[in-house]
């Protein structure tokens, strides 16, 4: 019976999914208080970092805040990625889901719109364009934004950021980088969380903004052991998150920065990490 106890745990163990990137399957569902309607960091978030702008979205999982920042601030595009194509494949489900819920939203609202205008020469012309609103092209003010369909604007694709430096051309007005520092310094080390720090700078356009949510330096030692890689590069960082700020504007050559919240209110206890912008 004890043998057979221990085979158990055994296969326990090994059924067990680590999570070496941080790829996490239900990270929303622990991260944001059950309270909460939105992601909490949304709020620090302002609009003109976003509309009409093109965006990046680095370690997007699920897609969750990705889809919320397009439909918030009215980006122009935005581009999520992951290193995990399962996440990826949610994200795409995500999309069709709220994209949906969107079009039906769009069409019962059109629907009383012409009840109430119903007879007017104006109320014929609305209808009319409405009823070809899934053809048009996205304009880049927030009135046209918000009618376009999100699958206009949001993308979502299966990439290894720090594994390449070629082909870098400033093609982002706004990156976002939120939760996955601690995951690239403890699968890549220094190297290639100063290579994530460098690519991120090539990309943006001049004037563009690196929002940043490092993890704490504390939290590292909780998942120094999800891989040997991991448990090798803890020990030889030497790059903690205290120094991003500085490698970031006097290294990397950001011009500026600025804390917004060093405590999100709604969020569940460990992460309510504070979250900085740099300006290229």
């Amino acid at each position: 019976m004890a043998a057979q106890e221990e085979a158990k745990k055994a296969g326990d163990r090994k059924r067990k999914q680590v999570f070496i990137y941080g790829n996490y399957k239900n990270y929303y569902g622990y991260r944001i208080d059950r309270n909460q309607r939105e992601d909490p960091r949304l709020a620090v978030m302002r609009r003109e970092w976003f509309e009409g702008k093109d965006c990046l979205d680095i370690g997007c999982n699920q897609g969750l805040i990705t889809i919320a920042i397009a439909k918030k601030f009215f980006c122009q595009s935005i581009l999520g990625i992951d290193i995990d194509a399962g996440l990826i494949e949610a994200a795409n489900w995500n999309l069709r889901k709220i994209s949906r819920i969107e079009k039906s939203t769009r069409r019962l609202k059109q629907a009383s719109d012409s009840q109430i205008l119903d007879g007017s020469n104006y109320s014929k012309h609305k209808v009319s364009r409405a009823s070809d609103g899934e053809t048009f092209h996205c304009r880049h003010d927030a009135s046209s934004l918000s009618e376009c369909n999100l699958f206009k604007r949001v993308t979502f694709r299966k990439e290894n950021f720090v594994e390449s430096m070629e082909g870098c051309s400033e093609e982002y007005d706004t990156i976002v980088c939120l939760s996955v520092t601690k995951w690239i310094h403890l699968n890549w080390g220094d190297v290639g969380l100063i290579s994530l720090f460098v690519k991120i700078w090539r990309l943006l356009r001049p004037g563009g903004i690196f929002l940043l949510e490092p993890q704490p330096w504390s939290s590292y030692k909780k998942n120094r052991l999800v891989s040997e890689t991991a448990r090798v590069n803890y020990n030889e960082i030497t790059f903690h998150p205290g120094e991003f700020r500085d490698i970031l504007l006097d290294k990397v050559g950001f011009r500026s920065a600025e804390i917004m919240t060093d405590n999100l209110s709604g969020t569940v206890v460990g992460f309510d990490r504070p979250i900085f912008v740099f300006h290229k």
